[in-house]
């Protein structure tokens, strides 16, 4: 019916939240969640009452290859019908006003979604409809509701952008990718011996040359020289050059035709 060729391998990845979205307006906005899901790890998809109906084709085409989750979704009469099966549910709401419920961030949240999934219980957020977003009765049926702490200012989100938050703080829940990592290519980081087998080379290149002359000041330089190479981590390669480097310079000026009394 709709031409695709079926996008990513996409499947669900253990026992995820389904992302409910409760009166959608436009089939571009759901295709863009469905890619912003896909990101997170995210799979389940259910539609409430979309206001232009389901299929769209439109849907597709934005979804960036998040084709599989579109073709799961399922469509509901209502929000009751669509959280029917599910034990937990949480709702986003931008700005909560007489309701008495626990209020998470994104963060606490996707931490309580995960304590939540990993006993076997099934669970879901609600998004509300992209121009007003989610109403009272809506959140009446939310355990909890979820509220990003932006710039009060300017809170303003898309619906895909307000999926993709969430998406990303369940994945980053329980991501083990260090916080910092440095790229080194293919080389690697130098050990200690390494580095003191360098600082020894530039040492004597140093005293040959008269650099470290004054006998007096000589321990602080030769320390602060060795400040300079231990703070950071230095790779095998990078001291393989910098060796070249102290080398070609203590071959001396005149080797090179330029003139020694300069």
């Amino acid at each position: 019916m709709t031409g695709r060729d079926g996008g990513a391998e996409l499947g669900p990845i253990g026992n995820s939240p389904v992302v409910v979205l409760v009166r959608p307006q436009l089939a571009e906005n759901i295709g863009a969640v469905a890619r912003a899901m896909a990101n997170g790890g995210l799979f389940h998809l259910r539609l409430v009452a979309p206001r232009d109906g389901w299929p769209q084709e439109r849907a597709w085409r934005s979804a960036s290859g998040a084709d599989r989750l579109l073709d799961a979704a399922s469509v509901h009469a209502s929000v009751d019908e669509a959280v029917a099966d599910l034990h937990h549910v949480f709702a986003t709401c931008p700005r909560p006003r007489h309701i008495v419920k626990s209020v998470l961030t994104a963060r606490g949240g996707a931490a309580e979604l995960r304590a939540i999934t990993a006993r076997g219980l099934a669970c879901g957020i609600l998004f509300g409809p992209e121009r007003a977003g989610l109403d009272n009765d809506d959140m009446a049926r939310a355990d909890a509701l979820i509220r990003y702490p932006l710039n009060p200012g300017f809170m303003s989100l898309n619906l895909a952008q307000a999926v993709m938050i969430m998406a990303y703080e369940w994945w980053m829940a329980d991501e083990g990718t260090p916080q910092r990592t440095l790229m080194t290519n293919e080389s690697r980081i130098a050990n200690k011996a390494e580095l003191e087998n360098f600082i020894r080379h530039l040492s004597a290149e140093l005293d040959a040359c008269g650099f470290l002359r004054n006998e007096q000041k000589r321990p602080g330089m030769v320390r602060n020289l060795r400040h300079l190479f231990e703070r950071g981590e230095v790779t095998q390669q990078e001291l393989r050059t910098l060796h070249g480097v102290v080398t070609e310079l203590s071959l001396g000026r005149k080797l090179r035709g330029r003139d020694e009394t300069i």
